[in-house]
């Protein structure tokens, strides 16, 4: 018994649409917050603002959503394509 290579193409499909969309979510959590932990830059670089290092933004906000975005890829690659 041999299948037909051409007949399945559509069924074989690895990710739909709405995996692509989780995905470009996905990715702009992981950019906002690898942004946000980048942070400005200091007026003066002999001068250590630990206000602006150690900011919230920086240790608590931007880590978290570095994990969140890559919980959502992690989802985007492990949900399972609607059939059509």
């Amino acid at each position: 018994m041999t299948k037909d290579k051409n007949t399945n193409t559509k069924d074989n499909v690895l990710f739909g649409r709405e995996n692509y969309i989780w995905m470009a979510i996905g990715l702009a959590v992981l950019a906002l917050g690898f942004f946000l932990m980048a942070g400005g830059k200091s007026s003066d670089p002999k001068v250590f603002d630990p206000k602006e290092v150690y900011s919230t933004t920086r240790i608590t906000i931007a880590p978290m959503l570095i994990i969140a975005g890559f919980i959502i890829e992690i989802f985007a690659i492990m949900k399972k394509p609607k059939q059509a």
